[in-house]
């Protein structure tokens, strides 16, 4: 069971860091909703979430402190990068950040306990914050998948299994029609109601 639900958390790890590939500064920071959410800024976040639930948590402090994490950090300092810090500086503290979870996780067992002190020092399982992190990533990569199909139209899980229908861009296009039709004539039919 630990091995298929680390899996999940690799795996949404690898699709959020393969929506940078390709894409240069700009498209990798500027913010796409009115909340601000950048794919940089995702990757940032999840790197801040795993150091926080796989480090201070189990009592396994991460080998850097990082000013955009815990109780002293600006809101949402962990969702968007500065002009200077690097795309490479932010994928390699993912990198390390999900070293330093992998390592926990391997360390301990599923009911094993740690303490979330932002939870209202709630003590939950290995098993609880390892299923709560990777809805998180996943949850984040599903975001990365749309702001990046903003950005330039590329989608899908992983470039080696996109997860989508093998169709061409006019069928893409007759698509979207219907969808947008079905969109107005269901308005329409409520309208009038």
């Amino acid at each position: 069971m630990k091995a298929d639900l680390h899996d999940y958390l690799r795996g949404g790890r690898d699709s959020l860091l393969w929506k940078l590939d390709g894409l240069g500064e700009y498209d990798i920071r500027r913010p796409l909703t009115r909340t601000g959410t950048n794919l940089l800024g995702l990757v940032k976040h999840s790197a801040a979430t795993e150091i926080l639930y796989f480090g201070v948590v189990f009592g396994r402090p991460f080998e850097q402190e990082l000013p955009f994490v815990g109780e002293a950090a600006e809101a949402n300092d962990d969702m968007w990068a500065t002009a200077d810090e690097t795309r490479e500086q932010i994928v390699d503290l993912y990198r390390r950040a999900a070293a330093h979870a992998d390592a926990t996780i391997e360390a301990l067992a599923l009911d094993d306990l740690g303490r979330v002190p932002w939870w209202g020092d709630a003590t939950p399982t290995l098993r609880h914050v390892l299923v709560h992190v990777t809805a998180e990533t996943q949850r984040h990569a599903g975001h990365a998948d749309i702001v990046r199909e903003l950005i330039d139209g590329a989608a899908g899980l992983l470039p080696s299994h996109d997860n989508l229908p093998a169709a061409d861009e006019p069928w893409w296009t007759d698509y979207h029609r219907r969808v947008e039709q079905a969109a107005l004539d269901a308005d329409r039919r409520t309208t009038a109601e």
